[in-house]
């Protein structure tokens, strides 16, 4: 199965400084094992191969990382990401000067083993939710500077993002509500005023504070921690005076309880573990010479 968010990677400064940062910080002044070993000019084709069922996210990243090191490095994708594969299907191929394709390697399965983790964990949540209309959310909990990156490997997974930072909605969580005074009313009021474009979201710990940001027709309520018994009731209390608020469920959600959350009625369910927990997918570069090196004495 594939997918078209390859059209939406978020390419740009952003991830060729990342790009640029991961190869510094792995070549340093150079890389010895590989000028020891291959001659100048000696070429190489490689073969990026799933070690494992999963998801894969992050192609686009191969073409960045070989070309830092040599434009000459020819990158084949041989799939879209968001491609379900399994143990041994080939993902992409690599043509060029063998010691750019031995010293980019690290750093390009690093990238795409952690974004296909992302994507493949996601993949598993959107299935678990298969036949509701809950969508499986994604959260702000990412690697620093790997937000954009990792929010993509979620949409590659069928997944959707939540926020991408502080800046794009405005959610007024217990803290909030804390550092307010309580006074929420006032706090959408503002909300509202200072940024009529953006969706308000209120985070809610039980019934009482659900009964009280209910009113105030906001986009979304957080209910956060909530049993899915407590979910049936907010939905049922929501439908019984036709608010067109969307209810996410947050909190207590894993593979096991997923489910009973979507079908309990909530419109999203928010999992932080999608990026800060996820697993890597294994793959593995096989690696052969077009010419063989001269001995080195």
């Amino acid at each position: 199965m594939a997918s078209d968010v390859e059209t939406t990677f978020p390419a740009g400064p952003a991830t060729t400084a990342l790009v640029r940062a991961a190869l510094a910080e792995d070549v340093g002044f150079g890389d010895v094992s590989t000028a020891v070993t291959v001659r100048v000019g000696t070429r190489a084709t490689a073969s990026l191969r799933a070690r494992q069922p999963g998801t894969v996210a992050g192609l686009p990243l191969l073409d960045l990382v070989f070309g830092e090191l040599d434009p000459a490095v020819r990158v084949e994708r041989l799939v879209p990401d968001g491609t379900i594969v399994a143990p041994g299907d080939p993902v992409a191929r690599l043509d060029g000067p063998a010691a750019a394709v031995l010293t980019g390697e690290r750093t390009a399965l690093n990238f795409l083993q952690h974004l296909g983790g992302i994507a493949s964990l996601t993949s598993r949540y959107v299935a678990a939710v298969a036949g509701t209309d809950c969508l499986v959310l994604d959260t702000r909990k990412t690697l620093p500077g790997w937000r954009a990156l990792a929010k993509y490997a979620v949409r590659c997974g069928g997944g959707h993002n939540h926020r991408m930072g502080l800046y794009d909605r405005v959610m007024l969580k217990d803290n909030h509500w804390a550092a307010g005074g309580g006074r929420v009313a006032e706090l959408v009021a503002r909300a509202r005023r200072d940024h009529p474009r953006l969706a308000v979201e209120v985070e809610v710990d039980d019934m009482d504070q659900f009964d009280r940001v209910l009113p105030l027709d906001v986009e979304w309520i957080l209910l956060d921690n909530f049993p899915v018994e407590g979910v049936v009731e907010a939905v049922a209390r929501r439908d019984a005076v036709g608010s067109s608020t969307r209810l996410e469920a947050s909190g207590n959600v894993d593979l096991d309880t997923i489910g009973a959350y979507a079908r309990a009625g909530a419109d999203a369910a928010s999992v932080g573990r999608l990026t800060h927990s996820a697993p890597a997918l294994d793959l593995g570069l096989d690696f052969g010479l077009d010419e063989a090196p001269e001995s080195r004495s």
